[in-house]
């Protein structure tokens, strides 16, 4: 179970920001703008987990990962990191504009 471990926190992120979804902020409604908001930096952070591999300064514990390595040795969960933790945090920043609005009235 501990090779899941990475994966299910991931996936209890997007579990508990998914209902944000529900009260309009319209996140997952808009795939092109998502895109451009998430893919610069995952990009860049990518980029700076390949260095980082290759150099020897970090690597990853196989115990807690499925054993799926992308190009360039970085895991599967690292780079699903760079999209949904981003993601969620933009779910949050837009439920919580959508709703100070309110709060003020």
């Amino acid at each position: 179970m501990d090779h899941l471990q990475y994966l299910l926190l991931l996936a209890a992120c997007l579990l508990v920001t998914l209902p944000l979804e529900l009260t309009g902020s319209r996140v997952y409604r808009r795939p092109a703008r998502l895109a451009k908001a998430i893919l610069p930096a995952a990009v860049v952070f990518l980029a700076w987990d390949v260095l980082a591999i290759a150099g020897g300064v970090w690597n990853y514990n196989p115990r807690y990962l499925v054993g799926v390595t992308l190009p360039f040795g970085v895991p599967l969960e690292e780079a699903l990191f760079f999209v949904v933790v981003p993601l969620c945090g933009l779910l949050t920043f837009e439920t919580v504009e959508r709703m100070l609005p309110k709060a003020k009235r």
